[in-house]
């Protein structure tokens, strides 16, 4: 339902201390800390004195409700009239985080060369994965074989997944027939998504080196389970491979969901790997009412989420969870006598989880924003920016002139005036030749409609309205012409 303008900044009151001139006094101490850091760096011990695990008894079990104080963190610490593609993530917190990130400057790919960097990693993708109730398949705290990393984007997830699936079919396929040689296995293995997945999603295809087949959503822009199983079908039938799915929640397009309920159990059936992509939506599942948009999510082998894009994490922070890291390991295992410690085997290695070798201290991002906001304060921005979405569906609506063309679920309005494409097409291209918001178009099965996201974590009731007074403006012109 659409939300009263007159109340959605009370209603979604964010504290305002970490906004406020705080930052400026802390961002001094932590300049002054990092300057300290370095000058005084060769006093350090080259090699850490901690064994693997040091680090979660002294962090909480879960993130907090409420938020600490600044004072308390261990280390002493865009436009809202931009309405294109998706949110990026920024805040105070992460800012700083990124400033400390880089003056360590360690570059992670073993647990020896920075057990804090993945340590804190293991831990935070643990906070995290509670957040959303994910399951605990998923999380490197329940004892079994799961655990999360961050990729740079969720086009590397998207990929990490498809070769670790890929290492599996091959895998499968030498067990049950010994003589076939790799090229054979490859040549016959196929990977789904739908026609609405993001473009990574078929790039991933190119750079794996495999068919990815596009399958048609239902009228609703959803792919369902039997349009998996009848592809999967056909081409077991053809004597393929099938081995690889990409179920999206919260499409590029229009924000829409596949059907993940019903897409688990055909992949689970036929040991096909499901993953899914949930970039921009995934944020939103830390409130428990948008969590049914997730149901199946048992079933899926690997799930993946943009701190970077609407959870004040600034980029690039891309959150990824896998039930059985072991195949990526297995499969991106090289590992030469230089790489190699006495501790292996007992914590995470995470070069073997990703496809570069070398990566930043990104927990420092979610430890610091999961800590300086909390959970609720999280929720009460994601909820915000739902219900200013909303605000602006309900101002659409007032305007015969135009009409929606998705249900409003997310932080995304998509609409479109009335009629042809070109009516459409020209109010875009004058808005954005205006200067005083700026939009992007999509199109789907040939109906093309404007998409209106709410990006900036500064925009407030005032800007939404300006934001439609100025697409009003527009479209008289447009229309008298």
């Amino acid at each position: 339902m659409a939300s009263s303008s007159s109340n959605i900044e009370e209603r979604f009151k964010i504290n305002s201390e970490m906004e406020s001139a705080q930052f400026k006094d802390f961002a001094k101490e932590m300049i002054d800390y990092v300057s300290n850091y370095l000058e005084n760096i060769r006093d350090r011990r080259v090699l850490p004195s901690v064994e693997p695990g040091y680090l979660r008894p002294l962090i909480p079990e879960t993130a907090p409700e409420k938020p600490d104080n600044w004072e308390d963190v261990v280390t002493h610490w865009h436009s809202p009239r931009f309405h294109a593609y998706f949110p990026t993530a920024n805040s105070y917190p992460a800012i700083v985080a990124d400033i400390l990130s880089g003056a360590i400057a360690c570059i992670g790919f073993s647990w020896i060369a920075s057990p804090a960097c993945t340590e804190l990693e293991v831990v935070m993708l643990d906070w995290l994965g509670k957040m959303l109730d994910l399951p605990k398949e998923f999380l490197a705290c329940s004892g079994g074989k799961g655990g999360g990393v961050i990729q740079g984007t969720a086009s590397e997830a998207t990929l990490v997944a498809l070769l670790g699936a890929k290492a599996r079919a091959i895998s499968l396929a030498k067990q049950a027939h010994p003589e076939w040689k790799d090229s054979d296995i490859i040549s016959k293995l196929v990977a789904y998504s739908s026609s609405q997945s993001h473009s990574s999603v078929e790039r991933a295809g190119l750079l794996g080196g495999v068919t990815l087949k596009s399958l048609k959503p239902d009228s609703s822009n959803r792919l369902r389970g039997e349009t998996v199983e009848q592809a999967i079908k056909e081409d077991i039938e053809a004597g393929l491979i099938p081995f690889y799915v990409v179920a999206t929640l919260g499409t590029t397009s229009s924000c829409t969901f596949d059907n993940l309920d019903e897409i688990g159990p055909v992949c689970n059936a036929n040991n096909v790997w499901l993953h899914v992509d949930a970039a921009y939506a995934g944020s939103a599942f830390i409130c428990p009412e948008f969590r049914y948009l997730m149901k199946g999510i048992e079933r899926a082998d690997s799930f993946n989420f943009n701190p970077h894009k609407w959870l004040l994490v600034n980029f690039d922070c891309s959150a990824m969870w896998l039930k059985d890291p072991s195949w990526l390991v297995n499969a991106f295992n090289v590992d030469p006598l230089y790489l190699q410690h006495d501790q292996q085997g007992s914590a995470p290695d995470y070069r073997h989880w990703q496809i570069q070798l070398g990566r930043r201290f990104r927990s420092l991002k979610l430890w610091f924003v999961l800590r300086l906001y909390g959970i609720e304060n999280l929720q009460t921005f994601i909820r915000k920016h739902v219900a200013l979405a909303h605000h602006f569906e309900s101002l659409v609506r007032k305007d015969d002139r135009f009409e929606i063309t998705e249900e409003v679920i997310m932080g995304l309005v998509c609409f479109r005036l009335r009629g042809k494409n070109e009516i459409s097409e020209n109010l875009l291209k004058n808005i954005n030749a205006r200067g005083v918001i700026h939009l992007v178009p999509s199109k789907i099965n040939d109906v093309y409609f404007l998409r209106l996201a709410i990006c900036s974590r500064y925009t407030e009731t005032a800007d939404i309205e300006l934001s439609w007074n100025e697409i009003k403006v527009v479209a008289n012109e447009v229309l008298s012409q």
